[in-house]
Parts: C-alpha cells; structure tokens; sequence
C-alpha cells in the first residue's frame, strides 16, 4: 500500500467538502459533522459536478449540479440509478495530516507527486 499525503485536515471544513489534486488525481474530501473522512473523486459520475461544492448530510453528498446523492460510506447511489462514486481511502495521522492509501501502481514510467487543495468552483 502507498500512502501519499493530501494536506492538512483543517483544511477541510467540519460538515463540508474539498478538493484535492495529486498529480492527474482529483479527490473530493469532505468531513462530515459526525466524524471521520471520506474521499472519492471530485467530479460527479453523472455530469462531471464538483462534488466538494456539493451539500453533505450525514455522510451523504447532494451533488450542486443536478441534486443526485450518494452514500459516501459504500459509493452507492441514493435515490436513483446512476453509477456509484470511485471511493478512496483516506486517514488522518496523528498530527492531523490527511493521507490517501492506493494500492502500488503497474510498474512504468515515474512522475514526480504533487499534492495541493484547490480552490472551490464557485461558477458551477
């Protein structure tokens, strides 16, 4: 297992979502109000929404394009019958750093990792 560091957990807004990018990977993190964190990726499997921006109850997300929701536990839809989120895991370190676990890449050419939040879309 690889683990890559996202940024710090303040970042994330308690009851809100965030965007992360890692090299070509963009994730949704968000941070439910009830505790623990959740990633899948940042945009909506329906019509590319950013998820971040989307509403989170629970551990549900409304994505602000369209209202569709999702569990973000199990990836499943909720409500309809769209394609699931891509889930990815996620854990904070003691020192409140979030860390995304992926299983080893097939072996090819490496590339330097970048990670950095980024800025909420707000023009959706």
């Amino acid at each position: 297992m690889r683990t890559r560091q996202l940024g710090p957990l303040r970042l994330v807004a308690l009851g809100e979502g965030r965007c992360f990018r890692l090299n070509t990977l963009e994730l949704a993190v968000f941070r439910p109000r009830e505790g623990g964190v959740h990633a899948t990726d940042a945009a909506c499997p329906h019509k590319g929404g950013p998820l971040a921006d989307g509403i989170l109850g629970g551990c549900v997300v409304v994505c602000p394009l369209h209202g569709r929701k999702w569990d973000l536990t199990t990836g499943a839809p909720i409500g309809h019958d769209g394609p699931p989120l891509r889930l990815h895991r996620v854990r904070v370190r003691d020192d409140g750093e979030l860390l995304l676990e992926r299983e080893p890449e097939s072996p090819g050419p490496t590339s330097s990792v970048e990670s950095a939040p980024t800025e909420p879309s707000r023009d959706a």
